[in-house]
């Protein structure tokens, strides 16, 4: 697995941090607010430029920590502890300061922070968004940093120049030219549009479309080169056989082509799982399906087709809550409704499989996780359940593609699973793995052995 490396922004509060973060993530995912300390968790999430891959991570601004000595300012202890496990393990810091305000102590004492941690680092100056405001770069050369970058995240000014120079201080990978191909299958029940979804994204008619359902009988391997929103996606598309109940299969023919679809879904990277909008929700066999794409941990979109014919008589927001309740398996996939007859947003479609695609590789570092995961318990302790209670030592992420984090406990018999998905729950909000289920072990730490 290539090892993804880590860039965090840091700096005081209210300088626009969440504002860069959006920006290099290319969506809006941290919050966004004047008001000082809005961003108190750490938020990851993966990153692309110019093929270059890695990851960013937002923290909370640096308060004043003298207040905290005067139980004061108890948020303020909180988010130095986050900043600080953030630079710790980042292998890059982006050190935002806000020309607006000029230099203040606060950001001195940050730099000397910085510089004793001996962390690589980069000076951002945020609000550079007039000629007037640029002369203010000159209050902050005082501080003898070699790279500066002045910007202005409300007009996007500055930002290639410093993406340009993140890649190439981290030395962020490219994808590998021998990287195999992205599996991509379309799997539901018959007659939903699967095969008319394939054509309509190919545009061209690649695969057989029919009323009658089960016209697809084998699993159709498609090589289909994808414009995402930050590079093209090398793919193969499968189309599959509708999957219906085995006891309803009419043939031995419909028999093997349901065993072959299933097994396209067991090799495949990520699935879209194609349902018919309807404004009563889906069906039994939908959420069976629903069932086997939780078990099998593949990244997943629900595209739900068919929205043409009932949008007269019920919003999106509407039909999605429907889905998500019907759907309570695939809680992480990201819904989109399109038209397959129409073409409707399906424009939407490639930029949505590069989100979930990029974050098939995305490692968190340990600390990150273990203050997470620290955070969460003391916020909501876990309920007592046996002769003692639930104790977690540490956390670390084992495996990705679905990513895999194992808790180290003093007894996994000690943990609900009301608990299990609070602390799910939690990682999810803090951690972007869109279109991924978040697979958490809990493990017994073992008992240190005594020398006799």
């Amino acid at each position: 697995m290539i090892e993804i490396p880590t860039v965090a922004i840091v700096g005081r509060p209210n300088i626009g941090k969440s504002s860069l973060f959006n920006i290099i993530v290319g969506r809006r995912m941290a919050i966004v607010h004047e008001e000082s300390g809005v961003t108190r968790d750490r938020i990851v999430a993966p990153a692309v430029f110019k093929g270059r891959h890695f990851q960013v991570a937002d923290t909370g601004g640096l308060g004043t920590f003298s207040a905290e000595k005067k139980k004061q300012g108890f948020w303020d202890g909180r988010i130095r502890q986050q900043v600080e496990t953030a630079v710790e393990s980042a292998d890059l810091i982006l050190f935002m300061v806000d020309v607006t305000t000029g230099l203040t102590p606060l950001d001195e004492d940050i730099l000397k922070s910085l510089r004793a941690g001996g962390k690589k680092f980069m000076l951002v100056i945020n609000k550079v968004d007039s000629p007037r405001q640029e002369k203010g770069i000159v209050d902050f050369y005082s501080l003898s940093v070699d790279e500066i970058f002045p910007l202005s995240c409300t007009h996007r000014r500055g930002i290639t120049g410093l993406m340009d120079a993140i890649v190439v201080n981290i030395n962020a990978p490219a994808k590998s030219e021998k990287e195999e191909s992205l599996r991509i299958t379309v799997v539901g029940r018959p007659n939903v549009g699967k095969s008319s979804i394939v054509n309509a994204f190919l545009g061209e008619e690649r695969v057989l479309v029919s009323d009658i359902a089960g016209t697809t009988r084998d699993a159709v391997d498609i090589d289909v080169t994808i414009t995402g929103p930050q590079e093209d996606i090398k793919a193969v598309m499968v189309d599959t056989a509708g999957l219906r109940k085995r006891g309803r299969a009419n043939t031995a023919v419909e028999v093997f082509s349901i065993m072959r679809a299933e097994s396209a879904v067991k090799r495949s990277d990520i699935i879209l799982m194609v349902v018919e909008a309807d404004k009563y929700g889906v069906t039994a066999q939908d959420k069976k399906i629903a069932r086997m794409i939780e078990t099998s941990g593949k990244g997943c979109i629900i595209i739900a087709n068919k929205y043409d014919l009932i949008k007269d008589n019920i919003s999106v927001a509407e039909a999605e809550e429907e889905l998500r309740y019907s759907l309570k398996f695939l809680k992480y996939a990201p819904i989109l409704f399109v038209s397959a007859l129409k073409g409707d947003n399906f424009s939407e479609i490639p930029e949505i499989i590069a989100k979930v695609k990029n974050r098939m590789n995305m490692k968190i570092p340990t600390p990150f996780l273990n203050n997470i995961v620290n955070d969460a318990v003391k916020r909501t302790p876990p309920p007592i359940i046996g002769k003692k209670p639930l104790k977690i030592y540490y956390s670390a992420m084992i495996g990705t593609a679905p990513p895999r984090i194992v808790l180290f406990v003093n007894n996994k018999q000690n943990c609900s699973k009301n608990y299990m998905t609070y602390l799910n729950n939690v990682l999810r909000k803090n951690l972007d793995f869109t279109g991924w289920p978040i697979v958490l072990i809990l493990k017994n730490r073992p008992k240190p052995k005594l020398n006799k």
